[in-house]
């Protein structure tokens, strides 16, 4: 890399670290019943595939540790927002499955974020959204892979 694409590649990762904590922040103070954004994420996550998972497939998923998965799952569960089981088939691993009170959770967590990211999306303008977009998931499927 030259002196001149080592700029640009750090620029390109400071603006999106940046505006990754801004954005999370943004979220996580109109999130419902203290709901963290992790939290969110696996009941969207859940509520998408609607099948059973297990803690080792949701933590790949989230390219996090199963440590930190299962740390994710004990306060969902708490909540009362998932429901883990033994796996009928092999008593050494669990599913996990989102709950009906869950599905609300979700449901009140995309109501209080919508008002949030629809003003972002309106602000920039829904032309450089859509242009951002390809980049984004190019970066996105190119970071994936390593």
């Amino acid at each position: 890399m030259t002196d001149t694409q080592d700029a640009l590649a750090i620029s390109l990762f400071s603006e999106l670290l940046m505006a990754d904590q801004l954005l999370r922040n943004r979220l996580t103070r109109v999130l419902p019943n203290r709901m963290e954004i992790s939290h969110f994420s696996v009941l969207n996550h859940l509520a998408r595939v609607q099948e059973e998972r297990t803690p080792a497939q949701l933590a790949r998923s989230f390219h996090v540790t199963r440590g930190a998965m299962t740390n994710t799952l004990a306060k969902l569960e708490v909540a009362g927002y998932i429901h883990i089981r033994p796996d009928w088939d092999d008593a050494r691993r669990k599913m996990v499955a989102i709950s009906p009170a869950g599905v609300r959770a979700r449901e009140a967590a995309l109501a209080a974020m919508a008002p949030v990211i629809s003003e972002t999306v309106r602000e920039l303008g829904s032309d450089k959204v859509r242009a951002a977009l390809p980049v984004l998931r190019d970066l996105r499927l190119k970071l994936e892979v390593k």
